[in-house]
């Protein structure tokens, strides 16, 4: 499943990686990215990292 991080809300605070960092990480603008799609084993940690991101930059990518 593939998640969306919007660049133009992001802050970069970080918080998504601490909570999930084999979805997410760090780009070179000191942004978060999605570098990997979530699967069955760390679907619920994605879930926490976009019901924590505290500018609503992440979702669910249809």
């Amino acid at each position: 499943m593939k998640i969306k991080v919007d660049q133009n809300l992001c802050i970069g605070c970080g918080l998504c990686c601490g909570i999930c960092d084999e979805v997410f990480r760090m780009n070179e603008y000191e942004k978060a990215e999605a570098y990997q799609p979530a699967n069955d084993d760390n679907q619920s940690a994605v879930q926490d990292a976009i019901d924590s991101c505290p500018v609503s930059a992440i979702a669910w990518e249809d």
